[in-house]
């Protein structure tokens, strides 16, 4: 492991993090992810200028990400595991998916889509000034099921590689490319090396996620159907990450999600993902309960493969 800990001992603050997430939900003050906002903010305003703009933009990921994330390594070596807990906590937000989102589905429980419209709006970048109340429903299931991956999958997997810090180097970078990774006129060129970084570091724990929301499907239909969806769904997707995890965790709920959506006052021709009814505001809390039931089945995962490590060491010792 390149965080210098055994899987023992990472089992063990993988677990503790994920409880320590679950039990205190994202700090309400001074969260350090949107400090890093405001020094991302400040970097691109500094170096978004005419030429040479996908150079000045690595050089801004750089500066972003390489010196926080150093100094968590340096950090984790003086302080030692319970920083590494600490860490992951930091950047785990399976807490603040359902913090997020339930409320949306209580509102349209209510029948309050005024109400609805601006919470939906504080988390996806579609416009929801007009959106009926499926569509409010979609846009939240859609939101859970992909940020499960980079909220909560992908800084696990970064975590069991390289401990806290591979968590914060992770997260930092998904946190640029929801900034800066956008195809218009601003940020095309200077988000370009933050969106691909981010592409080639969720490569692999997305489709472990996808591949876990097929395990999870409740019958061996939705399993079947889950996988389906992945692999005829996913490849026409604009996001090669976002495609499979949301086309399988979509065919493992039973609902059909994607399709058409507003952006910036443009309609946007989405292919459609999953398969079966329409999603409604009680979707939402079976996405949430999909995402931690997965985060439950990834702790038994590094359980058992620490299980096997201790076995093999004891045996062959």
């Amino acid at each position: 492991m390149l965080s210098g800990l055994s899987l023992p001992m990472l089992a063990g603050l993988m677990t503790a993090g994920v409880l320590l997430d679950l039990i205190l939900g994202e700090t309400r003050r001074w969260h350090p992810l949107v400090g890093f906002g405001r020094l991302a903010s400040a970097l691109e305003r500094l170096l978004n200028r005419s030429r040479g703009r996908f150079l000045r933009g690595a050089l801004a990921w750089v500066l972003a990400v390489l010196p926080i994330s150093y100094a968590a390594w340096w950090l984790c070596g003086l302080a030692g595991a319970a920083l590494h807990v600490f860490l992951l906590y930091l950047c785990l937000g399976l807490r603040s998916l359902r913090d997020h989102n339930q409320p949306i589905a209580d509102a349209l429980a209510m029948d309050d889509l005024d109400k609805a419209r601006l919470l939906t709006a504080r988390i996806v970048s579609r416009d929801t000034n007009n959106a009926d109340a499926s569509s409010l429903a979609k846009a939240s299931t859609e939101s859970l099921l992909e940020n499960g991956n980079d909220a909560v999958f992908g800084t696990l997997f970064w975590f069991a590689v390289a401990g806290g810090p591979g968590a914060v180097l992770f997260r930092l970078a998904n946190t640029l490319d929801a900034m800066w990774g956008y195809r218009n006129e601003r940020y095309d060129w200077f988000g370009c090396c933050a969106a691909r970084i981010d592409d080639l570091l969720n490569y692999l724990p997305a489709r472990l996620t996808a591949l876990s929301y097929v395990v999870m499907g409740k019958t061996m239909a939705d399993k079947k159907r889950a996988w389906q969806c992945w692999r005829s769904q996913a490849p026409s997707w604009n996001s090669p990450n976002a495609g499979p995890v949301m086309a399988s965790g979509a065919g493992a709920l039973g609902l059909a999600v994607g399709g058409d959506a507003i952006y910036d006052g443009e309609l946007e021709r989405r292919p459609p993902l999953g398969a079966g009814r329409p999603a409604e505001a009680r979707d939402i809390d079976r996405a949430w309960r999909l995402v931690a039931e997965t985060a439950v089945l990834w702790l038994i995962w590094v359980a058992l493969l620490a299980g096997l490590y201790y076995l093999r060491g004891k045996y062959l010792a």
